[in-house]
């Protein structure tokens, strides 16, 4: 059963990184090179340099799932990166007078992903410690 736990979650992080793919593609064509979207105002750089990050996630979600059990630890890195970007992102829409909501549908996608991670992987037999600080070998 545990092996099935598992495997929902390495499939679920591979997921999250085949989000993050996308959404570095977003940035750097469509928000920075294009400028299709112009809402919120960025200067190119910023948007090219966040979706290489995003990216960067990308292949460390998809290859660590791979070997879920002993890259647990990028789980719950990516669980801090996903819940400040959630939270970060709404608070701005929220309280920001005239913060343009352009994206609040990455906000639903990657707070569902976070929601994903933490459940799965508690109901794996992973503990809150397994998740954030990694196994001295």
């Amino acid at each position: 059963m545990r092996i099935l736990k598992l495997n929902a979650l390495a499939i679920t992080f591979a997921l999250g990184g085949v989000w993050d793919t996308i959404a570095g593609f977003i940035y750097i064509f469509a928000i920075g090179t294009n400028r299709m979207i112009s809402q919120p105002e960025v200067d190119p750089f910023y948007s090219i340099f966040l979706g290489s990050f995003f990216l960067c996630f990308a292949y460390l979600q998809i290859l660590s799932s791979f070997n879920i059990k002993r890259y647990i630890f990028n789980v719950g890195c990516l669980i801090f990166g996903r819940f400040f970007y959630v939270v970060l992102l709404y608070g701005f829409m929220i309280f920001k007078k005239d913060f343009p909501t352009t994206f609040w549908f990455t906000g639903i996608i990657d707070g569902s992903f976070l929601i994903a991670y933490v459940i799965i992987a508690l109901r794996s037999g992973f503990s809150v410690r397994d998740l954030f600080l990694p196994k001295l070998q």
